[in-house]
């Protein structure tokens, strides 16, 4: 089973890295063949030809080979990155059933939940599967070590379990 990881921001310094290396690591542990796609990787100019750019198809085979996906992407201003919904509307058809988990990221207390919700709608209209279960990495900053390694891994191993035990059963 194929689930890319989509790291959905290019900000400069970003702890969503950290985050989403995380979530590879626990990926693979629980079986599965994953690899980040960063955004970094996917920008271009938006124009009528752009779903048709050699990084749009590069985009869409990934998506098509997908099982099911999972978005890491920080809260910014009560909402997502631009460039990730740039990302995201490359493709339409190529998400339709896949199941979709989605880590929310923030340097405050609430761990990404308005960007969570709101790339719950947008799954909705893309006809994906909404899990239940998410993933929310409040005070990010704190969450990790001068390496990037989880601090908590004990905890984090009981959240990233049920999260990846629901995709699993969504993916079957």
């Amino acid at each position: 089973m194929y689930v890319p990881i989509i790291l959905g921001t290019g900000r400069e310094g970003r702890q969503s890295e950290k985050v989403a290396r995380f979530i590879l690591s626990e990926a693979k542990s629980a079986g599965f063949e994953s690899e980040i796609l960063d955004v970094r990787d996917y920008r271009q100019m938006a124009t009528d030809k752009t779903v048709t750019t050699p990084l749009a198809k590069a985009y869409s085979e990934k998506i098509r080979k997908a099982s099911g996906i999972i978005i890491v992407a920080p809260e910014y201003n009560h909402g997502y990155p631009g460039e990730l919904k740039m990302m995201l509307d490359l493709l339409y058809q190529e998400y339709f059933g896949k199941p979709l988990g989605v880590c929310g990221v923030s340097s405050g207390p609430l761990g990404g939940a308005r960007v969570v919700e709101q790339l719950r709608l947008v799954a909705v209209e893309l006809r994906m599967q909404n899990m239940r279960e998410a993933l929310y990495f409040s005070s990010v900053q704190d969450q990790f070590d001068d390496s990037g390694a989880i601090k908590d891994k004990e905890a984090w191993g009981r959240r990233t379990k049920k999260f990846f035990e629901e995709l699993s059963t969504r993916i079957r």
